[in-house]
């Protein structure tokens, strides 16, 4: 056997190993890259990219966010009834806002996601933060979020749907 031959033979095994290396590292990257879902919520069926019409606000924090994140889920609780949906943060810099439906038949299709962030948006257009805007009547929910320093809103039907937002 010519030593060229050996030589393809020795480093096949090696490639195809290395290959085969790399190819799980990608899957497990790409897995990682969102570690609530399969926990908060299931992996997203869909995503959109959000190009917000306004910048970060300059005194957004974790803490703000973390901040919003409570209050919102106190004025929930203080209805007097159930909520249909849980708000909150997570990530280093709580930079990911997840909501969840509370119960069976609550946004479970896309059309109710985007009917859900509709009524939020109605709620954000009467904070402060909202009414310093130029044009807050053509702002939504999701300017809010980026307003606030999220990159990521996640709505989910707590069950087999959800749906992923990247802020830009």
């Amino acid at each position: 056997m010519p030593l060229s031959a050996l030589r393809r033979q020795t480093h096949t095994p090696i490639l195809l190993l290395t290959l085969l290396l790399c190819t799980a590292l990608v899957a497990g990257t790409a897995r990682a890259a969102d570690m609530h879902a399969g926990y908060y919520y299931p992996e997203p069926a869909s995503s959109e990219v959000y190009v917000a019409r306004v910048a970060v606000a300059s005194d957004a924090t974790k803490r703000s966010r973390a901040a919003f994140a409570a209050g919102f889920e106190q004025q929930q609780l203080a209805r007097g009834f159930a909520p249909d949906y849980h708000l909150f943060v997570k990530g280093d810099d709580f930079e990911k806002m997840i909501v969840v439906a509370t119960g069976p038949g609550r946004y479970d299709t896309l059309f109710r996601m985007r009917a859900l962030l509709a009524a939020l948006t109605s709620q954000a257009r009467t904070t402060p933060l909202f009414q310093q805007a130029e044009t807050p009547h053509e702002l939504t929910f999701l300017d809010f979020c980026k307003l606030m320093g999220f990159r990521q809103l996640t709505v989910s039907d707590g069950d087999s749907l959800a749906h992923q937002i990247a802020l830009r």
